[in-house]
């Protein structure tokens, strides 16, 4: 049997698996933004691809936990948005 990648979402804390997750990076420059590949370079948080998740994570500052800096409001707005545009 062929091993199944897992990763826990910052937001509901559940394990999936990694191909169902969205992947949100901190470049190495310090930009916050989606990665749609999975392939790019920077520290890596997985958010299941629904609001709710990323509303938790926003609530409880996963991602300022995850990337051990401050986030500003206007991520996560840039962050919603794209959400919405990948219509998951």
């Amino acid at each position: 049997m062929k091993k199944i990648p897992m990763r826990q979402c910052i937001g509901c804390r559940q394990m999936k698996k990694k191909q169902d997750m969205i992947r949100v990076i901190k470049t190495p420059e310090g930009d916050i933004c989606i990665d749609a590949t999975g392939r790019k370079n920077g520290r890596g948080a997985y958010i299941c691809p629904n609001m709710e998740c990323l509303e938790e994570a926003i609530r409880h500052k996963a991602l300022d936990r995850s990337f051990k800096m401050q986030i500003s409001p206007e991520v996560y707005e840039q962050l919603k948005e794209e959400m919405d545009s990948i219509g998951r």
